[in-house]
């Protein structure tokens, strides 16, 4: 959600609280309210640019007049367009003015389709928007992924132009085009705000109010959407608040208004509302330069009127500055390095039987498990150059009644680590899934533990490494509810402060309500020495819930992937291997 506040503090920090769901209540938790209300997810803005080079000449006096025109492919094959370049006359090697903005999800393949097209003199004159596509001359075309792009270290790609038929011809050199992505300024430009307040009222019959700050951003149609919100503070009336990091893209401008709400934390989620204002960010910057509080209001019973109360709201500390963002680190070299760990315990069914979550269709009808390795597989493979993918296997038995809680998916003997645990590819993990259903009898119990400090022990091995650019993500697709809770919250507590993020799937009908725990939404793990995790690693997802939904399971996995690398990247103080210019 943007990084909007720099620690958390128990339950409260949810502003929720504990183990809420998300309900349409007023009062609900930022981190809740985009899925619950239908928002997108926040995304990077990426401006393209376009060239072509040596252009198949059409015209017969004199040379082509070329205008590109860009297409997303979505899921059921159809084209929509983006946008439309400026048409360059006589040109063969065309360097297009003309820009197109297209939002950057890293949790979802962005397919791309670039059309070439010489336009006919008569159109000249015509608006490029209106031109009849067919009624131009297409000259070729070429196909990549968005990620494809923006994970060049120079984020430009250059592509050969194909027939509509997908064949490069033979007898004509078509040309090629090359993309440009470049990040807009407001993606990476940010605010850091200290807020404090004065004299706030109490709404606590025992003690003090529990306070804490929401702030939404006004739209159009009149609502409001929230884009952050600070820790609770208990039984303070004079709280100051941690720095809240607010992202352009979130606000828009230094003048969209936005409405500040002071709440008082109550744990049943029904937050009382102590008092609200309406300020843009312009006024806050004001604000702290002229060292002034704003006073707080509430709806007087008088309809349309508001009471003034003697509450304010202070700035203490407003600073505009940029900072790197996933595209930066990703762009400059680091990687994700992909791994994957399998259940292979006795509830999943016998793998010859149809009702088995293991059981792989003759048809090509994917199973469970094996979705859940293509879907996240196919997005993460784009930012691991070697594509060389641990798999693991774990609750099976593999050698004469011996039930290892992590072995090698591939079947190799030695260390369960490292290049002896790889396999090429998201086809390879697929491979080696099939062929040890064959050899590895299904047994249990289900344990976490092994497999994460395994892929923990890797992670930390990387980092020790001299400019290591890797950063590890583990896959964990499970049927049933992990029997060591308390090891695996020890083992995701001691890998928070490494290069890995937990991803889990749940397959079948289990009642996975206890694996929301290592999903530390609500509030920070703590491990049995009670040391508190540094970071939340780990994002939990039953796939039968996201199936009901509109949303593949990919994206709500993913949905968090970026944020969790940033943290991991800013905790470290781990720069991108060149800067931005404006960051020099």
């Amino acid at each position: 959600m943007g990084g909007c506040f720099s620690d958390m503090k128990g339950a409260k920090e949810a502003v929720g609280g504990v183990n809420q769901k998300a309900t349409n209540n007023n009062n609900d938790a930022v981190d809740f309210f985009y899925t619950s209300q239908g928002f997108q997810p926040l995304f990077t803005q990426v401006e393209l640019s376009f060239s072509a080079y040596d252009l198949l000449d059409m015209d017969i006096t004199s040379k082509s007049d070329p205008m590109l025109v860009v297409y997303a492919k979505k899921e059921d094959g159809k084209f929509e367009e983006l946008g439309r370049t400026e048409v360059i006359t006589n040109c063969l090697n065309p360097e297009w003015i003309e820009k197109i903005n297209i939002a950057f999800h890293f949790e979802i393949v962005q397919p791309l389709v670039f059309h070439v097209y010489d336009i006919d003199t008569t159109y000249h004159s015509v608006s490029t928007k209106t031109l009849k596509l067919k009624d131009q001359d297409f000259i070729g075309e070429a196909t990549c992924n968005l990620s494809e792009i923006v994970t060049k270290q120079n984020k430009s790609l250059t592509l050969k132009l194909q027939s509509k038929n997908g064949n490069i011809n033979g007898k004509k050199n078509l040309g090629t085009v090359t993309i440009r992505a470049e990040e807009t300024v407001s993606s990476r430009s940010v605010v850091e705000i200290i807020f404090r307040c004065s004299h706030l009222d109490n709404k606590d019959i025992f003690s003090k109010s529990d306070p804490f700050l929401r702030i939404s951003r006004m739209v159009e149609s009149g609502g409001t959407i929230p884009i952050c919100k600070t820790e609770v503070i208990d039984n303070n009336l004079n709280p100051k608040w941690k720095p809240v990091c607010l992202n352009f893209q979130q606000f828009g401008s230094k003048e969209t208004p936005l409405i500040i709400e002071c709440f008082h934390f109550n744990s049943s989620g029904n937050h009382v509302l102590i008092g609200k204002m309406q300020k843009s960010i312009a006024d806050l910057e004001k604000l702290c330069h002229e060292r002034k509080g704003a006073n707080f209001v509430v709806p007087s019973k008088r309809k349309g009127q508001e009471k003034v109360l003697k509450g304010q709201l202070f700035v203490d500390q407003y600073n505009e500055k940029e900072q790197f963002s996933f595209i930066d680190y990703i762009s400059s070299g680091f990687e994700l390095n992909f791994m994957v760990a399998i259940d292979f315990t006795a509830s999943n069914g016998d793998p010859q039987k149809s009702d088995s979550l293991h059981y792989i269709d003759v048809s090509g009808q994917l199973n469970s498990y094996q979705k859940a390795i293509m879907e996240v597989g196919e997005v993460i493979q784009f930012y691991d150059t070697d594509k060389m993918f641990p798999a693991w296997g774990f609750g099976g038995n593999i050698h004469k009644g011996t039930v290892s809680h992590c072995f090698i998916l591939n079947g190799a003997l030695g260390v369960n680590y490292g290049a002896n645990s790889e396999v090429v590819g998201v086809e390879g993990i697929m491979d080696a899934y099939s062929k040890a259903l064959r050899s590895v009898t299904l047994s249990g119990p289900t344990l976490f533990g092994p497999v994460i400090n395994t892929a923990a022990q890797m992670a930390a091995e990387s980092l020790s490494s001299y400019n290591s650019t890797k950063y590890y993500v583990l896959l964990i697709i499970t049927d049933g509810i992990v029997t060591d809770l308390q090891e695996s919250i020890n083992a995701v507590v001691n890998a928070s402060d490494l290069p890995l993020s937990i991803l889990i799937v749940g397959v079948g009908s289990a009642d996975f309500t206890s694996m929301e725990v290592l999903d530390a939404d609500n509030a920070r793990l703590r491990n049995s020495t009670g040391r508190v995790a540094a970071r939340d690693i780990v994002q939990f997802v039953p796939m039968r819930e996201v199936q009901k939904g509109q949303i593949s399971v990919v994206q709500s996995l993913l949905e968090e992937l970026p944020d969790q690398f940033l943290s991991f990247m800013r905790s470290r103080d781990i720069k991108p291997l060149f800067s931005h210019p404006k960051m020099q």
